[in-house]
């Protein structure tokens, strides 16, 4: 090969790649629009008190990356970023909404039932994870990040802090996750 073949197709294999890599921060973007407008669809909370309606505005946290929408408040310490936390959890592929039909895992028997899962090994038992698991995803570590016991929340980020550019699982590469979190308790000794 010549010098000008060898400098064309590394200019070629140059601008492959950077298509590819914009292509994909373009579907990053695009699953963050499609988080802020479920948050904001869903960030309010409709109920009936003394026979009259009454909305409150739920608290959404944005960290790192992660938008937490809390459905219920919890009590006590908040989660620190190398704190223990014990709880429940219901793992989506998120394109937009919440279904049953795109949840890939969990430990909440009662969603599991919903949902109509049904696993010959089913675990449903409390998950425990310490917040410096080199394991844990980095869009689930920020937004599990000041949780407190009780709460119940939707930590919701795009593919750029989940699995990235590989499959996992039945989880494509990419994908935007949404995590459905039971709290039931927080230790930062």
């Amino acid at each position: 090969m010549n010098r000008i073949t060898l400098i064309l197709t590394a200019l070629f294999l140059l601008s492959a790649v950077s298509c590819t890599k914009a292509r994909r921060e373009d579907t990053y973007n695009k699953q963050e629009e499609k988080i802020d407008q479920y948050i904001t669809k869903n960030m309010y909370k409709t109920y009936t008190e003394d026979g009259e309606s009454k909305t409150d505005t739920l608290r959404v946290v944005y960290r790192g990356g992660s938008s937490r929408l809390v459905t219920q408040e919890g009590i006590g310490e908040e989660l620190a970023a190398d704190g223990t936390v014990s709880f429940y959890y219901a793992g989506y592929t998120f394109s937009g909404s919440k279904s049953y039909s795109s949840m890939f895992t969990t430990n909440h028997q009662e969603t599991a039932e919903a949902a109509k899962w049904s696993l010959t090994d089913a675990d449903y038992s409390l998950y425990t994870l310490g917040m410096k698991d080199a394991e844990l995803i980095e869009g689930l570590r920020h937004g599990l990040t000041g949780v407190r016991s009780g709460e119940i929340c939707q930590i919701l980020f795009s593919g750029k802090y989940a699995y990235g550019k590989k499959p996992l699982g039945i989880v494509p590469a990419n994908s935007a996750i949404l995590f459905e979190i039971w709290v039931e308790a927080v230790s930062n000794e």
